[in-house]
């Protein structure tokens, strides 16, 4: 069987790190520092295509904030030194993506979920200024669930004032879509309330995903719906600078998933320029060999 590319490979843990692991990311196009704020792999959405296994239980309950803080800093520090790239699963990276792009809050969950999610993030920046790296960006990889928590806004202004940039999850245009991939009780309406109010405060990026379910592509009546969604957010005063149209690129969890062709997923991002007129960026998938 041939190896996976390496930007299908993200695993969570790291050497000896329980919360903090690096991965080479197409989408930010360099290294990217993931801070894994969800290691009981509890999420509030259960979405088909997502590759954590969740009948495996989380190695910690808890993040142990010092102890993730002190991963950070070593995990930033052997990027920026070079020495990362000594080790055996990044020896091989091209010198055109050994660039350490940003910090990123992802993981096993929602990371916004987390009770101190906004002190987890003052927390972070101290330590990317403390290494003076203060042009390497902060980005919330998200579900948008959660932005109406005072907490989860005081987070975003801390992210708006370090280089931050939110990727806010939109996968659907209708709420039945929504439903059969995320599989949550939030509604599709709380998201994309959540994502307009946010972007009326800053741009975001959104950033989505479709797939084969059962060996069916997305429906024009789908796709439509999902390009009207980000119609009237615009049309509501929210900034969107760019939509990232991805299919699956890591093995998920749901055997019925598979990617798209990068035909259709190219299908896709012309549509969502022609109905939309805004910057749409396509990230194809992986056939995985059974």
């Amino acid at each position: 069987m041939p190896a996976e590319p390496i930007h299908a490979r993200h695993e969570r843990l790291f050497a000896t790190n329980r919360f903090v692991y690096p991965v080479i990311s197409r989408r930010s196009g360099g290294l990217s520092i993931g801070v894994n704020l969800n290691p009981d792999k509890i999420c509030n959405f259960d979405c088909i295509y997502c590759q954590v296994d969740r009948t495996v239980q989380g190695l910690t309950r808890f993040v142990d904030l010092p102890a993730m803080l002190v991963e950070l800093e070593q995990t930033l520090e052997a990027a920026v030194s070079g020495r990362l790239f000594q080790h055996p699963d990044f020896e091989g990276v091209p010198p055109s993506l050994r660039r350490l792009n940003d910090i990123a809050f992802s993981g096993d969950g929602e990371p916004t979920s987390h009770r101190n999610f906004d002190q987890v993030v003052a927390a972070s920046a101290e330590v990317k200024r403390r290494l003076g790296l203060d042009r390497v960006k902060m980005v919330l990889i998200t579900n948008a669930s959660q932005f109406h928590r005072p907490h989860v806004q005081h987070g975003l202004e801390i992210l708006d004032a370090n280089q931050g940039e939110i990727w806010a999850k939109l996968d659907a245009g209708s709420e039945n879509y929504f439903g059969k991939v995320e599989r949550t009780t939030v509604k599709l309406a709380r998201i994309l309330e959540n994502i307009t109010q946010a972007a009326c405060q800053r741009p975001l990026v959104i950033q989505s995903l479709f797939m084969r379910i059962d060996g069916e592509s997305p429906d024009d009546a789908e796709l439509t719906a999902y390009c009207q969604r980000l119609r009237e957010i615009v049309s509501a005063g929210g900034r969107l600078k760019l939509v990232q149209i991805c299919t699956v690129a890591r093995r998920p969890t749901e055997t019925y998933v598979q990617s798209l062709s990068d035909a259709e997923v190219d299908r896709i991002v012309e549509m969502v320029r022609h109905l939309t007129g805004l910057n749409a960026q396509p990230f194809y998938g992986v056939e995985f060999a059974e």
